[in-house]
């Protein structure tokens, strides 16, 4: 039985303090044991860049970008395509050069909301990369993109496939953007640790 000393007297802790210190070491966990597990299922972790350009189009007869919904007061710079409170769905056509007719890498699909109440372009993404030369396999980002500013940082906040279990991050430089339609293409470089 264990004692507490107090006082040079010995006497026996209450059943409650003893219980405490048992859940307390057993929720302790077995560092040697989780890094076996850990290894043996999903090897070793790796360090992948890539770079391409997406082309994101709000305009013409095909689309990537469509507004699925508008928000109720809406407020707007005069001409914007993204007003306050939009929500759009996209499927955008991923290349490896900044021209539309360079080599389709991929795409990404998702959401976009258009997030800048200040008058500044900004927008809260919602996206999944998936590439072709990967067998299929994808990152997400879902980051605040200030559309505006030149180097612009989002976060990579998962992955599947030869990206399972991704983070990292991408910095975005927009290669070019037609402010009267919304029409842009935006350049990618993207680090990825990932298993």
């Amino acid at each position: 039985m264990l004692f507490i000393k107090t006082n040079s007297t010995m006497r026996a802790p209450s059943l409650l303090a003893v219980l405490i210190v048992l859940v307390l070491f057993s929720l302790q966990p077995d560092a040697a044991a989780a890094s076996r597990v850990h290894h043996h299922r999903f090897g070793r972790e790796k360090l992948t860049t890539l770079h391409f350009y997406l082309h994101d189009t709000l305009s013409g007869k095909d689309p990537t970008a469509v507004l699925v919904a508008h928000g109720a007061n809406a407020t707007s710079r005069p001409g914007d395509p993204t007003p306050f409170g939009s929500v759009y769905a996209t499927d955008d056509v991923l290349t490896e050069g900044p021209e539309r007719a360079s080599r389709v890498v991929g795409s990404a699909q998702g959401l976009y909301v258009s997030s800048g109440k200040d008058g500044r372009l900004s927008l809260v993404m919602g996206m999944d990369f998936e590439f072709s030369d990967y067998n299929g396999s994808s990152f997400v980002v879902f980051s605040r993109n200030p559309v505006t500013v030149e180097h612009r940082e989002l976060a990579v906040v998962g992955g599947r496939g030869k990206f399972r279990m991704a983070r990292g991050f991408a910095v975005l430089r927009t290669h070019y953007l037609d402010t009267g339609n919304g029409d842009a293409i935006i350049e990618y470089n993207v680090t990825l640790l990932h298993y």
